[in-house]
């Protein structure tokens, strides 16, 4: 991020000055009455009515004594038409020649008062009797540029410049906002789904002295007054466990959840889980209830139960397949691996180009090779069912197989989504299955889970039969917003510390403007076309490196410099 202005900057800030000049403030404190937004105007028009809107200056297209400028809200946008001797119909013309023409620029934002009504050509606009600058913009947004045919030129579409400074993209990219639009009504529809029936919206703590509820690598962190290491919550999953303990039916929580892991297009190491528990319900009931949540969903921000997401068509219309894990896996790798013991199953990992280690137990293992085979078979949305029990530490024993679970995942698009579970209830069994992943963490598995003697404590008193079920909130908005990158649907992804702007000396200059024409060159080739003295190339090639933007590989007697 360079701290060097730029021209226009150098100008707006001038232009600034001459605002306070002139006695307009910039940055008034005043409330400025807005009472229609640019939608309301085009969908509702009535010639002659007065309106007082505010909003972003998009363009403008100034003619002598009248202007035309779109004005942009959190709506849209709508064009004003503002005329000089109209704004100002004493002798003093500064508002429209001076503050309006010149030291006015796009991005800067206005407040305006005047009528509705329409040009000649029969755009709905607003007719402005006065305007009140409120923000004076001090960087010039990017300029994108749509010809007669629809075509953008010079959009702001490099993803990171996107994610980075997301307050851009949502002003110049209008699409953008439509996303997190319909991330909002996944929310709402959700909760209005669960409140129907009663069930109540809980907190529970983020910081946690144990992260339990998942298998996953935590983030650490020190609490100064306790003396004590604490947790970013991997989960909210035995909190809301220890809600149904004592006395709720039914509880909810939209939790942000942090896993201190890698990042990838389908994951962010901060993201958005809803999470329910329900008491006196089994898994059984727990498919039926989410089916029906997610074809309520997709009607309530889609209108349809139908959406694309990439080459697929994907249906929410309820009810969903059902397959269990171990049938799946049969089918899709040849392998029934229902019988099969710790040894057994390394070797079909091997024979299937899965990589092991001695951390991994039959759980992991098992998940290994469903992930790899399986999964990218299941498109519609499926229900991934009767997991091992070493996958599924926190879930009940089935009651027809006591080495599976009462579980299911939820696939869609070949991702998983949610998962849910006939909880564990028995205190004796979940110790021991606490235990056994302690064995685990011993081995070296740094995602096992902790043991949460308080959790097991709170079951002791007796937990009723429940159902739980959590899903990934970023994912759902992800299919049915179309989008295959979550930091598409998070406001702010989690990025890679911007890079500072260095000053370079002369010759570091004249060393990096050649290597951006050969970014992999000879050494003494490079040295040659750069003229420098001695003296000189030793000082900038040492700069380079040191500012991590050129290295010299060695091979042999070739040295090379390579752009990095």
């Amino acid at each position: 991020m360079s701290s060097v202005l730029s021209e226009q900057e150098l100008i707006r800030r001038k232009s600034l000055e001459e605002l306070r000049n002139i006695g307009i403030d910039p940055y008034p404190a005043a409330l400025f009455p807005v009472d229609h937004y640019a939608k309301d105007i085009k969908q509702n028009y009535e010639e002659g009515k007065p309106v007082v809107i505010a909003g972003r200056i998009m363009s403008r297209r100034i003619m002598g004594k009248a202007s035309f400028a779109e004005i942009q809200d959190s709506t849209g946008k709508i064009q004003v038409y503002l005329n000089r001797d109209e704004i100002c119909p004493t002798e003093d013309k500064t508002l429209y020649n001076e503050v309006f023409k010149k030291l006015l620029d796009n991005g800067d934002i206005i407040g305006v008062r005047g009528k509705q009504f329409k040009t000649q050509v029969g755009e709905i606009s607003v007719h402005v009797d006065e305007f009140t600058v409120l923000t004076k913009s001090l960087r010039p947004l990017p300029v994108v540029k749509t010809d007669k045919d629809g075509t953008a030129h010079d959009a702001f579409t490099d993803a990171e410049q996107r994610y980075r400074q997301r307050y851009v993209d949502l002003i110049v990219n209008p699409k953008v906002k439509e996303i997190f639009e319909k991330r909002s009504k996944v929310i709402n529809s959700m909760r209005n789904f669960f409140n129907e029936r009663g069930y109540l919206e809980v907190e529970t703590p983020i910081l946690q002295p144990i992260p339990g509820g998942a298998a996953a690598r935590p983030f650490i962190t020190h609490h100064n007054a306790l003396n004590t290491e604490l947790y970013l919550r991997i989960a909210n999953e035995l909190y809301l466990k220890r809600l149904i303990v004592g006395g709720f039916e039914g509880v909810y929580e939209f939790a942000k959840d942090f896993r201190n892991e890698g990042m990838d297009r389908t994951h962010n190491p901060e993201f958005t889980v809803m999470e329910i528990y329900v008491a006196y319900k089994d898994y059984l009931w727990m498919m039926d209830f989410t089916e029906k949540m997610l074809e309520k969903v997709s009607m309530d921000v889609l209108g349809s139960t139908k959406t694309t997401f990439g080459k697929n068509e994907i249906d929410f219309k309820a009810p969903y397949a059902r397959v269990p894990i171990l049938e799946a896996i049969k089918t899709h790798t040849g392998y029934d691996v229902s019988e099969m013991d710790l040894n057994q199953l390394r070797e079909v990992c091997k024979k299937l180009g899965i990589e092991t280690d001695e951390s991994m137990g039959l759980g992991k293992l098992i998940d290994e090779i469903f992930g790899e085979h399986c999964e990218k078979h299941y498109i519609q949305p499926t229900f991934i069912i009767d997991y091992p029990v070493e996958m599924s530490p926190l879930c009940k024993k089935h009651r027809d197989n006591p080495k599976l679970t009462e579980r299911f995942e939820l696939m869609i698009n070949g991702k998983e989504v949610a998962n849910a579970y006939t909880e564990l209830n028995d205190p004796i069994d979940q110790l021991e299955r606490f235990q056994e992943q302690l064995k685990l963490s011993e081995k070296g598995d740094d995602e096992a889970m902790f043991i949460d003697h308080d959790f097991v404590r709170a079951l002791e008193y007796g937990m009723p039969p429940t159902s739980g079920m959590g899903i990934g909130i970023d994912r759902l908005v992800m299919f049915l917003t179309n989008n295959a990158s979550i930091q598409e649907v998070l406001f702010f992804p989690q990025m890679r510390p911007e890079k500072k702007a260095v000053e370079l000396s002369e010759a570091e200059k004249i060393i990096l403007e050649h290597l951006k024409k050969q970014p992999n060159i000879d050494l003494n080739e490079l040295k040659e076309i750069c003229g420098l003295s001695n003296k000189q190339w030793d000082k900038g090639m040492k700069g380079l490196s040191k500012h991590g933007l050129a290295k010299v590989e060695v091979d042999g007697d070739q040295k090379t410099v390579t752009l990095v």
